[in-house]
């Protein structure tokens, strides 16, 4: 497996370099030179080419929001995790909206920090569980609904369907290998595929919008 590329951008300097040394002792993980601030980030991910970006939400005065649709625009493949002190239900909906993968507090362990790195650059995400259910009435309630929704999920094969159905039954990607019967890898390929389908950028959007379109947990994969 290739190594994990990962760019931290914090504009407290020490936080951010204890960071880096911490993430840097693992040996999957490369760390890239930090950023703390959004234009420097953005030269570092346009010459770095970072798969993971580790992102404070407030960058001095700057809002890491605008990092985050600059690279949804220019760098799609990057993955981008914010580590921040906040725990607003309403910033966390417009960065997902936006693109995030995963939202971590930074009372988080690194050990955790790493996980969820690695689990991003597989295409994997995290939200802090004791959030989860706010964030997702907020962005079932909060958003408008999604024109041709009943369109795009009609345009996703069966199979498709079935893994979007085990997504929203709440089963990781193993559970939804062993559920279905194949290989984690052919999992990836088959979310990556429905995300692309349905315009999505994260598997919350995807289970919001099938449940606007009135797609329910089975209650049979458990």
């Amino acid at each position: 497996m290739q190594p994990i590329r990962v760019l931290i951008v914090d504009d407290h300097a020490l936080f951010a370099e204890a960071l880096a040394a911490r993430l840097g002792a693992e040996p999957d993980l490369v760390i890239l030179p930090t950023a703390g601030d959004v234009q420097r980030a953005i030269a570092l991910v346009r010459t770095e080419r970072p798969r993971v970006v580790v992102l404070d939400v407030m960058l001095g005065t700057e809002s890491g929001l605008d990092l985050l649709d600059h690279v949804r625009e220019r760098h799609p493949d990057v993955r981008v995790l914010l580590l921040t002190a906040m725990n607003d239900v309403d910033t966390i909906v417009s960065a997902l909206r936006r693109g995030a993968v995963g939202w971590l507090s930074k009372t988080e362990s690194a050990d955790l920090v790493a996980r969820v790195v690695r689990s991003a650059a597989g295409r994997g995400g995290w939200l802090p569980p004791e959030l989860l259910g706010d964030v997702l009435r907020s962005l079932m309630s909060g958003a408008a609904e999604p024109v041709g929704a009943d369109r795009l999920l009609a345009d996703l094969t069966g199979r498709e369907r079935e893994v979007l159905q085990c997504m929203v039954d709440g089963l990781s990607r193993a559970d939804i290998a062993a559920h279905l019967g194949l290989s984690a890898n052919t999992v990836r390929t088959h979310t990556q595929n429905l995300l692309a389908k349905l315009g999505m950028h994260s598997a919350l959007e995807a289970i919001t919008l099938a449940m606007r379109s009135g797609m329910r947990p089975s209650g049979t994969t458990g």
